[in-house]
């Protein structure tokens, strides 16, 4: 199989075939969710579990941030971290102290508490592995939940597309873009976008739940915006039109991508936030965002699911791509053409 998320159409078939008996269990496995909700009394806890596999590069603040990231967009609260640490016989203890350190730091400046988890040196990998688990709260009234969207919501994304992905193959492919015409300049300014504009979607996600209550939010990952797009109209069992022309796109992103003949759309892609909002909420929601610094576009509205997942681009429509696999793993394993 190809590295990367399962075929979306083989996880549903497998999530769906999975029986949930407990009425503790708010939201469970389906696509189109970001993570678990469970009923503990008073309020709802949050639970989210995902690994760290395309890089070795910041390991430990890498797995706070995608967890948490996936608990803010169910307008929870991040608070506990558990993590699972996977180490080849090669590693260094200089090596495992830098992730410690880092972790402790990420969960330092995100109020997330340690609280355990396993580590581990085995021949089954060739690079530290790190898949956390994270856990958080939230009023039972302010969940958010993607299939409480409906057709005519509007659809606004923050920041642009693909921060994460531009970093890293900044980082890790340096060279490549090099010798393909890049700048120093622009590899430089690519290589800060883990922090700036960051990966993180919880200052977003946040500004929009203080402001109005958000019908779905959801953090595109691995596939980029355009998997995010079939996975949110997935979880809201609706179609979605989008105007591209829209979409925020960073000129390193652009850059990047047109050098290694990568698609943006197909880019890993954290650091971008989609968020559905009410016709009468984009207003309020929009200020929030501007007043929090974060920048932002209103880029389409959810539609009938009969009418699909299209995007408009230069007066005509298009379906949506479907990527097979993160445009990220296509290049380091087949490279440029």
């Amino acid at each position: 199989m190809l590295q990367g998320k399962l075929p979306a159409g083989l996880l549903k078939q497998l999530l769906d075939q999975i029986p949930i008996d407990d009425p503790d269990v708010i939201v469970g496995p389906r696509l189109g969710e970001d993570a678990a909700v469970l009923d503990i009394g008073d309020r709802y806890l949050i639970a989210k579990s995902d690994p760290i596999t395309f890089t070795a590069h910041r390991i430990g603040w890498y797995a706070l941030q995608i967890n948490a990231n996936d608990v803010a967009t169910m307008g929870a609260r991040p608070r506990w971290f558990l993590g699972t640490l996977l180490l080849p016989p090669a590693c260094t203890e200089e090596t495992v102290t830098e992730i410690f350190q880092d972790l402790n730091a990420a969960c330092q400046s995100l109020g997330v508490t340690l609280i355990g988890g396993h580590t581990e040196v085995t021949d089954g990998v060739e690079r530290p592995i790190l898949a956390g688990t994270l856990l958080g709260e939230v009023a039972k009234d302010r969940l958010v939940a993607n299939s409480n969207a409906r057709p005519g919501d509007v659809v606004i994304l923050t920041k642009g597309v693909a921060i994460e992905g531009t970093a890293i193959l900044a980082q890790d492919a340096r060279d490549q873009l090099a010798a393909q015409g890049v700048t120093p300049a622009a590899i430089a300014r690519a290589q800060t976008f883990l922090d700036d504009p960051g990966i993180s979607v919880a200052p977003a996600a946040e500004a929009l739940c203080r402001a109005v209550h958000p019908r779905a939010l959801h953090d595109p990952t691995e596939g980029g915006l355009a998997t995010a797009l079939l996975e949110l109209a997935a979880g809201a069992s609706c179609g979605l039109s989008i105007d591209l022309e829209t979409v925020p796109l960073l000129p390193e992103t652009v850059e990047i991508c047109e050098a290694l003949e990568l698609d943006p759309l197909g880019l890993l892609a954290s650091g971008a936030l989609l968020a559905v909002v009410a016709p009468e909420d984009v207003v309020a929601a929009m200020k929030a965002l501007r007043d929090d610094g974060i920048e932002a576009a209103a880029i389409g509205r959810l539609t009938p699911e009969d009418q699909g997942v299209r995007m408009h681009l230069h007066g005509a429509w298009h379906d949506v791509p479907v990527f097979p696999r993160d445009e990220l793993a296509r290049f380091f394993e087949e490279g440029l053409d």
